[in-house]
C-alpha cells in the first residue's frame, strides 16, 4: 500500500491572488513548516516560494502535484506571526501572497540559484592545544617570537578571534597563523561575518535624562498599556518623544527580555535615530532600509532572527523584522507618507505595524506632532489610546512664527531686487545675517530641487518631458533638463519644439538656483545643500548631517527631508522659502501636508538654551494651513479640515481606494478603464455593496514614464465591500494583453496625483 504524498500550499511570486499545491519528497533538507522557504518547480525555473500550510490538494482538479525541490533552511523564514501578518496583508490590499512574502524578506533569499544565500565568512582562529607553563612556552617558541604573541593574544580574546584582527593587531604576515596551525595548537573555522554599516560610528554609552512628569506618565501608561493595544503619542515637536520611545524600550528590552521595532519615516534619519539607540542598548541595536546592500540587510536580518541583537531600527520594511517575544513597536512621524511602499504590495507600515502589534501582544506606539488625521479620528473616537506631551522640554517655547507676505514684499522691493525678493525678503535676509553674525545655524526648506521649476522659450512654450506630463525641471550643475519622474534629460541648450526657439527664461525656484543666490547674498556662510541631488551616495545623508552637528555648516538648505526628526541645539532659524509649493494640488490631502510639513520644520528651530524664530514666506497668507501652522494650532487645523473632507466626502470620513489603469497607448488607456469602471459598476448594482465610484478619468498627472494613467476612485463606508470590489475586479477581468496594459488598485492610497 502507498502512502499519499503530504501536500502543501506555496506562495509563489507571480502576479496571481492564489497559492499553489506541491507534494513534499519524502526526504528533504531540513523540516518543511509553514513559513518555510522552498524551492519550487515553476515552468521549467527554480523559484523560492513560502509554504503557507498544509492543502487538500482541492486545487489540483485531479492532476498529479510536482514535488518540491528544496527546503533550503532550517527554521522558518517567516515566524507565526509574520506569515499572519502576511496573510492579512494580502486580503486587506487585496495583492498577491507570494509578493508580499517576498517583499517581507531580504532581497538576498529570494534566489532560487543560490537558495542559501550565505553570509560575508571570516576566517576564525580557535585554541586547541595548551601550553600552561612559562618554560614549555619559551621552549616551544624558542625560534618563533612571532607565534608566542599572536598565541597570547588569542588567549587575552578568549581563546577565539578572526584572522584578519589578529594580524592587524601584531603587524605580523599570515605565515605566522599558518605555523601556529601546523603545531596543533589552534585551528581555523569559518563563520559569519556581519555587516554592520554603522560599527564604525562611535557612539558613547550615555545615561537618559530624568523624564520630566509628563513623560514619566506617557511611559508608565504606554508599558502597562493592554498587550496589542495601540497608542498615539501626540506630542509636541521639542518635547522629547525619544526620550518616552527610550524608556518604554528599557523597559521592553532590558528588563521585561523583550524584542523591540523603531520605525523613523526617511532614510535620512535614520544615523540620528540609529545613534540615539545605539547610546542606549549598544550592539542590541541593528539597522534595516533599503539604502544597504543586500548583504548588509541580510545579516542584520539574520542577527535580529537569531535573538543577537534585539531592537530593529529603520524605515518602512523595518516593520518586517524578524523577531520573537516582540514588546514594543514604535512608529515615528506616524503621519509621513513615505510609510506607504509605492508598489505591489502597496501596503502602509502604520497600519502593518498595528496588526502586527495585535498578532503579538505588542504595544504599538504611533508619534507625532502633526498626527494624519485618520489617526486622530480613532484616537478621538477611542479606538486608539492617547497620550499628549503639550509643553517642550525643559519649559522651552515653541518658536515664534512670522508669515511673510510675498505679494507685499514683491510689490515694494525696487525692480532690480524683484528677483531676489522673491526667494529671500528683506526680513529672512536680516535674519540670516543676524545668524551668521552670532555663529549660530540656519534651516531653509524649499521643497523643490533643482535650479528652476521649468523654462520657456520666448513664445512662452515650457519645455516638456516626452515621456511624462510634466515640465522638465532646468539644472545648473550639472547645466541640464531633467524629469523628476522618469529622469528623461535634455541638454539646456535644446530649442523649443513647438516654434524652433531657444529656451532662455527660467521659472519657479529650486534649491540649486537657491544655495547661488544664498553664496551671493552671503558670501562668507558655509552652505550645504541637501535634496535627492546631493544624497543619492550611501552614506551622503549622515555626512550632511555630521557636519551640521559639528557646526562645520551655517545654512542647511534642503527638501522635506530636513523638515523632520533633526534634533540640532544651534539651530535658532527656519525659514520657508515658498510655503505654497504643494498647497493647491489636485490632492484632497495637498493641505493636511502643507500642514505637517510647515508645523515640523518649524519645530527644527529654539531646541537649544538660544531660542529660535521661524519665518514662513507665502502667497496665501490666509490659507489655513499656513494660518494653523504659524500658532503652531493642531486642533486649529483639523476643526478646519475635517469638514472639509465630509463634503465631498474623503478619509477619515470614508474608506477609499484608486484603481489605476495604464499602458503606452492613451485610446487604448482610456478605453480599458471604461471597460473597468462599467463592471465595477454592474458588480455594485448586483451586489449592492454600497461603494461610490467616480470616473473613469485621466490621473493629475496623465503620463508618466511613457505610461499613459487613467483612475476610477472607489468610497466605501465600511472596509469588507471594497475588499470584495476589488477582489472580484482583479480576479474577474482580463487585462488586454495590447498596449501593455496595467491594472493597480492601490488601498487608502496617500495621494491621487
Amino acid at each position: 500500500m502507498t502512502v499519499a504524498a503530504r501536500l502543501v500550499e506555496v506562495a509563489l511570486p507571480l502576479p496571481l491572488l492564489r497559492t499553489f499545491t506541491y507534494a513534499v519528497p519524502e526526504r528533504t533538507r531540513h523540516p518543511l513548516l509553514p513559513g518555510s522557504r522552498v524551492v519550487a518547480p515553476v515552468r521549467g525555473k527554480r523559484v523560492i516560494g513560502i509554504c503557507v500550510g498544509e492543502s487538500d490538494g482541492a486545487q489540483l482538479g485531479g492532476k498529479e502535484a510536482k514535488a518540491l525541490l528544496d527546503v533550503p533552511d532550517a527554521t522558518p523564514a517567516l515566524p507565526p506571526d509574520l506569515l499572519a501578518v502576511c496573510r492579512w496583508i494580502s486580503e486587506y490590499y487585496v495583492a498577491p501572497l507570494g509578493l508580499v512574502c517576498r517583499a517581507v524578506l531580504p532581497a538576498a533569499l529570494g534566489s532560487a540559484t543560490k537558495p542559501d544565500a550565505p553570509g560575508k565568512q571570516e576566517r576564525i582562529l580557535v585554541l586547541s592545544g595548551e601550553l600552561p607553563t612559562l618554560l614549555g612556552r619559551d621552549e616551544a617558541f624558542k625560534r618563533a617570537p612571532q607565534q608566542r604573541q599572536l598565541y597570547e593574544l588569542l588567549e587575552q580574546l578568549g581563546g577565539r578571534a578572526a584572522v584578519t584582527h589578529l594580524v592587524e593587531q601584531l603587524g605580523c604576515t599570515p605565515s605566522v597563523v599558518t605555523g601556529l596551525v601546523k603545531r596543533g595548537l589552534v585551528r581555523i573555522e569559518q563563520a559569519s561575518r556581519l555587516r554592520d554599516p554603522f560599527a564604525d560610528r562611535s557612539v558613547a554609552r550615555a545615561a537618559l535624562p530624568t523624564p520630566t512628569p509628563a513623560q514619566r506618565e506617557a511611559i508608565d501608561r504606554i508599558v502597562a498599556s493592554p498587550p496589542g493595544a495601540v497608542t498615539l503619542l501626540h506630542g509636541i515637536t521639542g518635547s522629547g518623544k525619544t526620550l518616552v520611545y527610550l524608556e518604554v524600550l528599557k523597559e521592553m528590552v532590558l528588563q521585561q527580555g523583550k524584542s523591540a521595532i523603531v520605525l523613523v519615516p526617511e532614510i535620512a534619519l535614520t544615523p540620528q535615530a540609529v545613534d540615539r539607540f545605539r547610546a542606549v542598548f549598544g550592539d542590541q541595536v541593528a539597522v534595516l532600509h533599503s539604502g544597504l546592500s543586500d548583504g548588509e540587510r541580510l545579516d542584520a536580518w539574520r542577527a535580529l532572527q537569531r535573538g543577537e541583537r534585539r531592537i530593529a531600527v529603520g524605515a518602512r520594511s523595518a516593520v518586517f523584522a524578524p523577531l520573537e517575544n516582540l514588546g514594543a513597536i514604535i512608529v515615528d512621524e506616524e503621519h509621513e507618507a513615505s510609510y506607504k511602499q509605492a508598489e505591489t504590495p502597496r501596503y502602509h507600515a502604520r497600519e502593518v505595524a498595528i496588526m502586527r502589534a495585535r498578532e503579538t501582544g505588542a504595544r504599538c506606539v504611533l508619534g507625532s506632532a502633526t498626527p494624519a488625521l485618520e489617526t486622530w479620528v480613532n484616537a478621538r473616537d477611542g479606538r486608539y489610546g492617547q497620550i499628549s506631551l503639550p509643553e517642550r522640554v525643559g519649559g522651552g517655547a515653541l518658536p515664534p512664527v512670522r508669515v511673510v507676505d510675498l505679494r507685499q514684499e514683491l510689490r515694494a522691493a525696487p525692480a532690480p531686487q524683484r528677483a531676489l525678493r522673491s526667494v529671500l525678503s528683506v526680513p529672512l535676509e536680516r535674519a540670516l545675517h543676524d545668524r551668521l553674525a552670532r555663529g549660530e545655524q540656519s534651516i531653509l526648506l524649499l521643497n523643490r530641487r533643482g535650479y528652476a521649476s521649468f523654462v520657456q522659450c520666448d513664445e512662452g512654450h515650457v519645455a516638456t518631458c516626452p515621456n511624462c506630463s510634466i515640465s522638465l525641471t532646468y539644472h545648473r550643475t550639472p547645466e541640464r533638463l531633467v524629469c523628476h519622474y522618469c529622469m528623461h534629460q535634455a541638454s539646456a541648450e535644446s530649442n523649443c519644439a513647438d516654434c524652433g526657439l531657444p529656451f532662455k527664461r527660467q521659472r519657479g525656484l529650486g534649491t540649486q538656483q537657491v544655495e547661488r543666490l544664498l553664496g551671493d547674498v552671503l558670501p562668507t556662510a558655509r552652505i550645504a545643500r541637501m535634496d535627492v541631488d546631493t544624497t543619492s551616495g550611501k552614506w551622503a545623508h549622515t555626512a550632511i548631517l555630521d557636519r551640521v552637528a559639528s557646526h562645520e555648516v551655517d545654512i542647511l538648505l534642503g527638501t522635506q527631508m530636513i523638515a523632520k526628526g533633526l534634533d540640532f541645539p544651534n539651530v535658532t532659524l527656519v525659514g520657508v522659502i515658498d510655503a505654497d509649493i504643494g498647497i493647491n494640488l489636485p490632492d484632497f490631502r495637498s493641505s493636511e501636508r502643507t500642514f505637517q510639513l510647515l508645523s515640523q520644520v518649524a519645530g527644527r528651530a529654539g531646541r537649544g538654551p538660544k531660542g529660535g524664530e521661524v519665518f514662513i514666506q507665502t502667497r496665501a497668507p490666509s490659507h489655513h494651513a499656513v494660518r494653523c501652522a504659524m500658532t503652531h494650532d493642531y486642533l486649529g487645523f483639523v476643526n478646519e479640515e475635517l469638514p472639509a473632507r465630509d463634503s465631498p466626502p474623503y478619509p477619515p470620513t470614508l474608506r477609499l481606494a484608486n484603481v489605476v489603469v495604464s499602458g503606452l497607448d492613451e485610446a487604448a488607456v482610456a478605453a480599458f478603464a471604461t471597460e473597468v469602471a462599467d463592471w465595477l459598476t454592474q458588480a455594485e448594482l448586483r451586489f449592492g455593496l454600497g461603494v461610490t465610484l467616480l470616473g473613469p478619468a485621466p490621473c493629475p498627472l496623465e503620463r508618466i514614464k511613457n505610461r499613459w494613467r487613467w483612475h476610477v476612485l472607489l468610497k466605501s463606508e465600511r472596509q469588507a465591500p471594497l475588499t470584495r470590489l476589488l477582489r472580484g475586479l482583479l480576479t474577474g477581468i482580463e487585462v488586454p494583453a495590447r498596449h501593455d496594459l496595467r491594472l493597480v488598485a492601490d488601498r487608502d492610497p496617500v495621494s491621487l496625483l
